[in-house]
């Protein structure tokens, strides 16, 4: 079987192998689906996707997660919309339903969190109620209200929450349910009852189920062997399960970043599928065996496509990768993988459950989330442009000017094109975000943009170009808030394009924290050097908070022998030492260093002032402001002549 194929769901047949899983996106007003929501949907079913779950709707009044979450009362419309919309495309589109209970937030409703034993949830050590059978009844009947709900909206069924963040998951979990009564005797007595309701309620429609296999907390959590027997116990309910793995109770992220390897949880799903397999002969009321998906920072279709070779499973969750290219199953029907924009799992725009309440996007396609209000592609005249800088921004502008049919050449002053995007890859860990300039470059080759390397331009070079330019030349080193009294500093980007560092301690000093001074320390540690970071929080890399990989970071660099030199502010650097003052109560104290890493701010490159600039030289940030400027400015050159290139 192949991914393209098409693969029977109950009643239903999906046009593909691959599903885009439910997953947080704040595109919500208020706390329906919105229009927003139904863009962004549309276009992952117009891009072949054969199964859409959306986000997860709380089923009670009681549960509200984060401020935009949708709530199944206030969806109707909007699952009508979605349902509406990808129906011509053929997709399979599910509602997702859940309810986080004691992982959820009290911070809007003010209420009690619900759970099924008083256990403190271990990130926000909230003590949540004790559930009673009144409560839980109320709870039933919200899964099995919801569901019939969805389906009358036009949705082809239900995807049922028992994965990481879920009260179902927490009453099957021996970490979170230590009741006396018959919930605690038989911890699958309520998933049984909900999908037994649920059921009902659709018929013959479609019901999924995502499950935690793996709580990676043997101790007291869901273990592989008892995840088998909740699915025995459930298999003739349901028509697909999602096999996931983690909890907020476990020891690793619940959704890992381009640390952990891409399909992580395939020897999982393919034990959890064996056992499938094996009830298949059961009597379980006439219903054929589920199908299982596997799940799993899969974003390659090559990997996929080996899943279900080997019988690992008979559908593919590529959740994140199609975030970041929405034509995936498009583009591999059309015998074009090469072409796939490429999902590096950074989770820096795509994970956007925090206070900040962004918009779920992603640094590659930096209008996903934003379909609604992206700009129409557009016929333009013909116009000759010049990109100065081939760094993400220069590259991205290139790109989109080329694809509109405009002639673009790109000027760079190193002998290979990527910025300071090729550096940020060579930090430890974080190699796969060389594939986006990779396949950057491969598109502007593709699209016969003129690409002219080791070549610096000046301002008289501009003067009376009959061109269009656009400046993107980056950044430059920025200021350095403590004193050089003879020690050795060096840039962070001097020291990835392999300067040569001096024997002895290096300090590594980070008053950014994000992945940069985090990722250098990792890479001298494991180089066999004696690195030491410095920075001014408590907590180093606290920037990684919004990716998810704060605990693991910390974890990795104590495990690498780096020592972390937090709450410090750097403030002298001698020849054989550095002077560190203790941010609470300026006490100073010395650090042997034979060198200094220098992981601060940079500054916008003030060069060829006065013409139109995107990327790190109007501010640097990340590689995504950087595309998304580059894009901008693209769409901003054709508009002269009326037009604007998508």
């Amino acid at each position: 079987m192949k991914l393209t194929d098409g693969v029977r769901l109950g009643a239903v047949t999906a046009p593909s192998r691959i599903l885009f899983g439910p997953h947080e996106t704040n595109l919500g007003r208020g706390r329906g689906i919105s229009d927003r929501h139904v863009a962004y949907y549309a276009a992952r079913a117009a891009g072949g996707a054969g199964v859409i779950v959306t986000e997860t709707a709380s089923v009670h009044a009681s549960d509200w997660p984060y401020e935009r979450a949708p709530l199944a009362a206030e969806c109707g419309a909007g699952w009508a919309a979605v349902a509406d919309s990808c129906r011509p495309h053929g997709a399979v589109v599910l509602a997702g339903l859940g309810h986080a209970g004691s992982q959820g937030s009290s911070a809007f409703s003010q209420n009690a969190l619900w759970a099924p034993s008083r256990v403190p949830d271990v990130a926000s050590r909230e003590l949540p109620m004790e559930l009673e059978q009144g409560e839980i009844d109320e709870l039933v009947a919200g899964f099995a209200a919801a569901a019939e709900s969805a389906v009358r909206a036009g949705m082809h069924g239900v995807e049922i929450e028992a994965g990481q963040y879920s009260l179902l998951r927490q009453f099957l979990s021996g970490l979170t349910n230590q009741r006396a009564d018959f919930y605690g005797e038989d911890k699958t007595l309520l998933l049984r009852d909900v999908l037994a309701a649920v059921r009902r309620a659709v018929g013959d429609r479609v019901v999924g189920l995502r499950l935690s296999c793996d709580e990676l907390a043997p101790w007291a959590g869901i273990t592989p062997e008892q995840a088998a027997g909740i699915v025995e116990a459930v298999a003739d309910r349901i028509d697909y399960l999602v096999v996931v793995r983690g909890s907020a109770m476990g020891t690793s992220a619940t959704r890992p970043d381009l640390h952990t390897e891409p399909g992580f949880n395939t020897a999982l799903c393919k034990q959890i599928r064996d056992v499938v397999s094996e009830d298949s002969g059961k009597n379980r009321n006439e219903r054929s065996r589920p199908l299982v998906v596997l799940q799993g920072s899969v974003v390659e279709p090559e990997q996929a496509q080996q899943a279900l070779d080997d019988g690992v499973a008979d559908l593919v969750e590529m959740t994140r990768a199609q975030i970041a290219e929405p034509r995936l199953v498009e583009l591999v029907r059309a015998g074009h993988p090469e072409r796939i924009r490429p999902c590096v799992l950074c989770n820096q725009k795509c994970r956007v459950r925090d206070n900040r309440n962004p918009i779920v996007s992603c640094i590659g396609e930096p209008f996903s989330g934003h379909e609604s209000s992206a700009p129409e592609p557009a016929s333009a005249a013909r116009r000759e442009v010049l990109v100065v800088g081939g760094g993400p921004a220069g590259l991205e502008a290139a790109r989109v000017l080329a694809e509109g049919g405009h002639e673009v050449e790109i000027v760079e002053k190193d002998d290979r094109l990527g910025g300071t995007a090729l550096w940020a890859a060579e930090v430890g860990g974080r190699g796969r975000l060389r594939r986006i300039v990779d396949w950057l470059e491969a598109e502007v080759r593709r699209l016969g943009v003129r690409v002219t390397l080791g070549t610096e331009i000046a301002e008289a070079d501009l003067i009376g170009t009959r061109r269009d330019v656009l400046v993107a030349i980056g950044s430059v080193p920025g200021p350095r808030a403590y004193e050089i009294r003879g020690g050795l500093v060096i840039d962070v980007v001097d020291l990835l394009e392999h300067h040569a560092v001096p024997d002895g301690p290096v300090v590594v000093s980070d008053p950014v924290g994000d992945a940069v001074g985090v990722g250098v320390a990792e890479l001298l540690a494991g180089q066999g050097r004696d690195a030491v970071i410095v920075t001014q929080d408590q907590v180093v890399g606290t920037q990684l908070a919004l990716t998810g990989d704060l605990a693991d970071a910390n974890g990795r660099l104590q495990r690498a022998g780096v020592r972390l030199e937090k709450r410090s502010l750097l403030r002298e650097v001698h020849p054989d030492h550095v002077v560190l003052e203790d941010t609470f109560t300026a006490q100073r104290r010395t650090l042997p260093c034979a060198s200094v890493i220098h992981c601060g701010h940079r500054l916008s490159n003030p060069g060829l002032a006065g013409w139109p600039r995107a990327g790190d030289c109007v501010a640097p940030r990340t590689i995504h402001e950087a595309i998304l400027e580059g894009r901008r400015a693209a769409h901003e050159i054709t508009a002269l002549v009326g037009g604007g290139v998508r």
